[in-house]
């Protein structure tokens, strides 16, 4: 009997310890870096609040930088912020081009986002590309489905390009697509964009 309880209580611990760890809660924040502290920044959120994000010691950087629709190619990798339209159609307010290290590491999707009131986010690939009479129209697919995307003359096209850590200074327009909130209410970005030269816009 001594053996047997011994033994659960042994595999009881076992799977205590193999229990996936919770994962950290995280928050999306778009702004202005106004401050510059070896790895804490002070940024200015576009609604106006005062955070201060701790950079990772392996932070992940990456620029965008300003593009056309010429550079949207066959099989390009893209996301779209937009709306949706009635028939299904997506109106962008803003195109970014990923790199090709980027493919399998961001994933293809369709869903929801908090860039503007009832936004859209789509990752995927374009199949092709039409001229139309009032822009672009981009057919792209991911892997639960495909959209029709019109591309017009307001709309933001960027490239995603290789980042700098030096590039982190006060007046830099940032993205930090999944800040980590800590136990202790701080906040910490693994990865973020920097606009080089422009405001990302999705």
């Amino acid at each position: 009997m001594i053996r047997i309880i011994s033994v659960a209580v042994a595999a009881l611990a076992l799977t205590v310890v193999a229990a996936p760890a919770q994962q950290p809660q995280t928050v999306r924040i778009r702004g202005e870096i106004t401050k510059v502290d070896d790895q804490l920044l002070a940024i200015k959120a576009r609604d106006g609040t005062e955070l201060a994000v701790k950079l990772a010691d392996n932070v992940r950087v990456l620029a965008q930088i300003k593009a056309t629709v010429a550079d949207i190619k066959q099989d390009s990798y893209i996301g779209v912020a937009g709306f949706e339209q009635p028939d299904g159609s997506i109106t962008a307010f803003s195109v970014h081009i990923f790199l090709p290290a980027q493919r399998g590491v961001v994933p293809d999707r369709h869903g929801p986002w908090d860039a503007r009131p009832n936004s859209t986010m789509t990752n995927a690939y374009v199949e092709s590309i039409v001229t139309a009479a009032d822009g672009e129209v981009v057919m792209v697919k991911y892997k639960d489905g495909e959209k029709r995307v019109l591309i017009g003359k307001d709309t933001v096209i960027a490239a995603v390009a290789p980042g700098d850590k030096s590039e982190l200074k006060p007046g830099a327009q940032i993205i930090i697509m999944a800040a980590q909130k800590q136990p202790d209410g701080s906040l910490t970005a693994p990865a973020l964009y920097v606009g080089r030269g422009l405001k990302p816009a999705m």
